[in-house]
């Protein structure tokens, strides 16, 4: 049934999932009062970007540039190459770090010979047409004396620089490398705040041009009155039936796609089918569960069993309404209140008097309004757009914002994708 629904919904999206019994979130009423402030207030353009959109380009065009000269400086002589220096710096240092206390001054003769020839192996080992050879030469002839001091290893280590800059050049891409996902990153996530600011304002703009002096009235008023007659018959068959009753009516409307109930949770709903308890209906259930257990032994014939299987599903059947059984307002598009309609005419028959099921019957009518989709159009632009927002449209500050959101946002993926791109001046910050 749900992709016919889809097929009908003539082309809209679908309205908004309601609340389901057994959740927090509950339908709108057709009679809801005006939305407050809160609700309709112009979101933050942008609250996932701290920089304007130039700023990122700019920073990206910035990463890319060190990650080029990055990659040519490397290029120069090869990695390859340049991963012998960075292995032969690294040796040098350490032998510089791990002799320096023991190799100075009249300290250990051993360690003296056995430094001057560990490093020896190190400078004359290194081909002498690498990148860094020179330098590492200039080091070994810096140790390589009959007696060293402190200022003999600091010279050492001082010819060792421009050895150390060539490997360098291989941290510095790396960190060019990272620089750029950094960079990319931030685009991507300017991009997305953007994408959801150009819905915003699609939809500001979509709305504000509805015609807001429409005849709401002739969808508000039938869906009204199905919906305050759904409600009363409902509370009637909650107090009057079994909670074994009510609850086999609640699995059933569970499956329905259209009515969004909570199907009722396993172990309650055994428990009530088997105890005789069961045929209480759910209010006393509920007064039931404050009850002390010598009371509560007056009124089932298994308290223990009662408490353990019903008092943690209290807040289930608490909140078990007819909202799911309701039509949402504005409502849904006319395809879906189509499907909508007959799950509910055949779940309300159930329960409810006939009176109740021809008003379920009669939305057929409401979705067949010749009119349907300009009066729900204007439906949602009642609902949705506080005055203020009405005037931006109307005069047409949120169609500029637009066009420059949509320009930021083009801008920003035609530099990921390596195009030249330029965000366009405009007095409109989006």
């Amino acid at each position: 049934m749900g992709s016919d629904a889809d097929r009908g919904a003539d082309g809209d999206d679908r309205a908004g999932d309601r609340g389901a019994a057994g959740s927090d979130a509950t339908s709108t009423d057709a009679t809801a009062a005006d939305p407050s402030p809160d609700a309709t207030a112009t979101p933050d353009p942008l609250p996932d970007a701290d920089r304007d959109a130039a700023d990122l380009l700019d920073a990206l065009e910035a990463a890319r540039t060190r990650h080029e000269d990055a990659e040519a400086a490397v290029a120069e002589h090869g990695a390859d190459a340049l991963r012998e220096v960075s292995e032969a710096v690294r040796e040098a240092d350490r032998l510089l770090n791990s002799y320096e206390d023991s190799a100075t001054g009249t300290g250990d003769f051993k360690a003296y010979v056995r430094f001057q020839g560990e490093f020896a192996d190190v400078a004359e080992g290194f081909d002498d047409d690498r990148p860094g050879s020179d330098a590492l030469e200039r080091a070994n002839e810096a140790v390589d004396g009959r007696r060293l001091s402190d200022s003999d290893f600091e010279r050492a280590r001082e010819a060792l620089a421009p050895a150390r800059e060539l490997a360098a050049r291989l941290d510095e891409r790396e960190d060019a490398e990272a620089a750029v996902s950094e960079a990319e990153r931030d685009v991507n996530r300017r991009i997305d705040a953007l994408d959801d600011r150009i819905a915003d304002l699609e939809r500001l703009v979509d709305l504000g041009e509805a015609d807001l002096d429409a005849p709401t009235d002739e969808l508000r008023e039938p869906i009204a009155a199905y919906n305050d007659a759904v409600r009363d018959a409902l509370d009637d068959f909650r107090r009057e039936a079994s909670a074994r009753e009510f609850l086999a009516f609640v699995a059933e409307a569970a499956e329905t796609p259209f009515v969004d109930y909570d199907a009722p949770p396993s172990e309650l709903r055994e428990y009530l089918e088997n105890a005789p308890t069961g045929a209480e209906p759910i209010p006393d259930l509920l007064d039931y569960v404050d009850y002390s257990a010598s009371k509560l032994d007056h009124y089932v014939d298994d308290p223990g069993t009662f408490t353990a299987r019903v008092r943690p599903h209290r807040t289930y059947l608490e909140r078990l309404s007819a909202e799911p059984l309701t039509v949402a307002w504005p409502p849904p598009p006319a395809g879906t209140l189509r499907f909508q309609r007959r799950e509910l005419v055949s779940l309300t028959a159930k329960f409810a008097p006939e009176s109740v099921v021809a008003r379920a019957r009669a939305l057929r009518e409401v979705a067949d309004h010749p009119e349907y989709r300009r009066l729900r159009r204007a439906a949602e632009a009642e609902a949705e757009l506080s005055d203020a927002e009405v005037e931006r449209v109307a005069a047409g500050e949120a169609a500029a914002e637009l066009r420059a959101a949509r320009a930021r946002r083009a801008a920003l993926r035609a530099a990921l994708a390596g195009e030249d791109a330029a965000v366009p001046a405009s007095g409109v910050d989006a």
